[in-house]
């Protein structure tokens, strides 16, 4: 007991300390409440004490939550491109040291489920929405375990008939591609897909889709093994230098067309004028196309080598299509949230550069510039309902629309968006819980749209206790950039990209209202 006592008093001090000049990086915030909800899905864990959390979670915010020198390659965390993605380092440290193995972990905007590998890594229940199709396969497979003997087989058996049909039919399957495909969407495939290309990859998804057919396992399994091999279709399109297509980098979303190709043994199929003109650029606008077959190959091998094993006590996870201003969870369920919402106005664009593999899982470009419009932090404005924002938000709303009443809209979209997710947020966390929300801020006619402060507001008035925010210090080398980029102060984009705000938010218990 003296020992416990003498371990508090040493917590109060230093709380007492970092409160009264807190660290470098991390921002004290005053608190609001307001009732919560009271109804359970999952069991409660009393492991965490609500009097603590609050000083927990400082503590944590105050601590070097940039990870550079972290090495993110394990588990399945490197099996797909995703840009903007945070560190597994991040969600890691929360979990640890704010849940228990069994706890629920949330990530409601799940991206590449870098969350819920985590939370599964730690044995507590993943559970993730999103509305990118992309995403969903992404982190289901990521966190699906699989035997590896059987995926070995089923790769090597894909290449072995894959090879054999590229030799007899592979022109007369494209033309059965484009008979599927929409005139939007043949003439995208076109576009950004060398005609080799383009044979060689219906022929690599007509093999994989035939597992389905002739597995003689069971459907279930089937389905996860198609699914697989899909995410390894995905991951040689979806690459930072663009994959197997003629786009120069797809990794960070923004995509543009190779000028100089070459073909696979180095002789130049198109751009001439660019070579007689000296581009002073050249090397950045030239490419050459790569043997769809050793990308999948290699892809193939190296996805097989970290897939998550099966296990006893394995805890499936919760992974769904949905909205996080509308999730479809009970009451008080859930013991912690990790998530990172979009940029506002589509600063980071997720299915401009999704849509290069979603074409060929049956996804038309129409539908997918639909889905688009509808994510959040679009850019479109018509139908929107517009929420009301808490003073200081709406000010920082008022002054982007005196610069521009169109860009003013879509960022009272933006946070009229945020405001329905945090509202849901604080409905399915168990009261004494955190949530942990990563975001950076974006740029608009040169006004910063202070998203972290903003959303520290929002999230204040609807009754979350917001006791601080952690700076997170991004490598831009590794993380935002565009293959070949050079740092430029007068872009706006390379501006707002150096930092990201960890928001610590606590819904409160009844004891504290």
């Amino acid at each position: 007991m003296a020992r416990k006592l003498q371990w508090y008093r040493h917590l109060c001090n230093a709380l007492s300390a970092l409160t009264e000049n807190p660290p470098k990086g991390l921002i004290l915030l005053d608190t609001l409440v307001m009732q919560p909800r009271q109804l359970s899905l999952f069991p409660r864990s009393p492991a965490i004490m609500p009097s603590t959390i609050r000083e927990k979670l400082i503590t944590l915010l105050a601590e070097d939550l940039d990870f550079h020198s972290a090495n993110s390659n394990y588990a399945s965390h490197q099996f797909h491109s995703f840009p903007a993605k945070y560190p597994p380092q991040l969600p890691q440290k929360f979990i640890a040291a704010l849940t228990e193995p069994g706890d629920a972990v949330l990530d409601p905007m799940m991206g590449s489920g870098t969350t819920l590998v985590e939370a599964l890594l730690a044995k507590r229940q993943p559970i993730g929405f999103d509305t990118d199709p992309l995403a969903i396969r992404i982190t289901k497979v990521k966190t699906t375990p699989l035997d590896k003997r059987k995926v070995l087989e089923a790769g090597n058996a894909i290449l072995t008939k894959a090879h054999l049909l590229s030799h007899d039919q592979r022109h007369l399957l494209r033309e059965e591609y484009r008979q599927d495909w929409d005139v939007s969407t043949a003439k995208f495939v076109e576009y950004w897909f060398d005609k080799e290309t383009q044979s060689d990859l219906c022929v690599l998804m007509k093999e994989i889709r035939r597992i389905s057919d002739e597995s003689d396992t069971q459907l279930s399994s089937a389905e996860a093994l198609v699914a697989f091999f899909e995410l390894v279709f995905s991951a040689i399109i979806i690459t930072k230098s663009g994959g197997v297509s003629l786009a120069l980098d797809l990794a960070h979303t923004r995509p543009h067309r190779a000028k100089v190709i070459y073909d696979m043994k180095g002789d130049l199929l198109w751009g001439k004028e660019q070579l007689h003109q000296k581009h002073s650029r050249l090397q950045f606008i030239s490419k050459k196309l790569r043997s769809v077959f050793d990308e999948f190959s290699d892809r193939f091998h190296r996805n097989v080598a970290n897939l998550p094993s099966p296990e006893p006590d394995y805890l499936r996870p919760v992974i769904e299509y949905g909205d996080a201003q509308r999730l479809s969870l009970s009451d008080d369920c859930i013991d912690l949230i990790v998530t990172s919402p979009p940029y506002a106005s589509n600063a980071i664009d997720y299915m401009r550069a999704h849509k290069f593999s979603l074409v060929w899982m049956g996804f038309s470009v129409n539908d997918l510039g639909k889905r688009r419009s509808q994510t959040i932090g679009g850019e479109s404005t018509a139908g929107v309902v517009f929420d009301d924002l808490p003073s200081d938000t709406l000010k920082v709303v008022e002054e982007v629309a005196n610069l521009d009443a169109k860009k003013g809209k879509v960022l009272h979209r933006y946070y009229s968006e945020m405001t329905r997710v945090l509202r849901e947020m604080y409905r399915v966390l168990r009261p004494g819980k955190a949530a942990i929300v990563v975001v950076g801020s974006s740029v608009m006619r040169g006004r910063d749209t202070e998203t972290g402060h903003c959303l520290a507001d929002i999230g204040r008035a609807i009754g979350f206790d917001v006791p601080a925010i952690g700076i997170r210090n991004l490598d831009r080398n590794r993380r935002m950039l565009p293959a070949g980029a050079t740092l430029n102060q007068s872009s706006q984009i390379q501006q707002r990209m150096h930092q990201e705000y960890v928001i610590g938010y606590i819904k409160p218990t009844k004891a504290e209202i």
